[in-house]
C-alpha cells in the first residue's frame, strides 16, 4: 500500500514503524541518551523510537523539542524517519535540522506497529510492505 502526503524533509527511510495515537513532545517526553518515550502515561512509555518510522498523530510540547531531536540525531537515537498525521512547526524545524525524512498528512489509521515502512520525504509516498 503506498500513501501520498505533503513532503517536509527530503530523504529515503526504510525500518519497521512503531505507531501511536498520543502526541509526541520532544522536550521532556524523550530521551535523547536512549531514544525511549518517556513521557508518563503515554501510550509508548518506556519503547525505543530509535532507527525506527515513527507514526503519529501531532507533535506538542516545548520549542526545544527541535533541539532535542538534534541531539538524538547526534546521539544516534533518532526516528529513521517520521510520519506524522499533521505537522506543527516543532517537529518541522527538528527534522530539517536533524535530517530525518518526514512526510505529513498521512492516515495514520493505515500504518500498524512492526510494519516495514518506506518513508520518501523527496517524493512525499509513505509505502507500507
Amino acid at each position: 500500500m503506498k500513501l501520498s502526503g505533503r513532503k517536509i524533509f527530503k530523504g529515503i527511510a526504510e525500518a519497521e514503524a512503531i505507531v501511536t495515537k498520543d502526541g509526541i513532545s520532544f522536550y521532556g517526553g524523550v530521551d535523547p541518551d536512549t531514544g525511549k518515550v518517556v513521557e508518563v502515561g503515554h501510550e509508548l512509555e518506556g519503547k525505543s523510537i530509535s532507527g525506527k518510522v515513527l507514526v503519529f498523530p501531532s507533535g506538542k510540547g516545548s520549542t526545544v523539542g527541535s533541539y532535542t531531536m538534534y541531539r538524538m540525531k547526534k546521539n544516534n537515537t533518532a526516528p529513521a524517519a517520521i510520519v506524522i498525521k499533521q505537522i506543527d512547526t516543532i517537529i518541522a524545524v527538528g527534522c530539517i535540522i536533524s535530517e530525518i525524512p518526514c512526510v505529513d498528512r498521512i492516515d495514520i489509521n493505515n500504518i500498524n506497529t512492526g510494519q516495514i515502512v518506506v518513508v520518501n520525504g523527496s517524493e512525499g509516498t509513505v509505502e507500507v510492505k
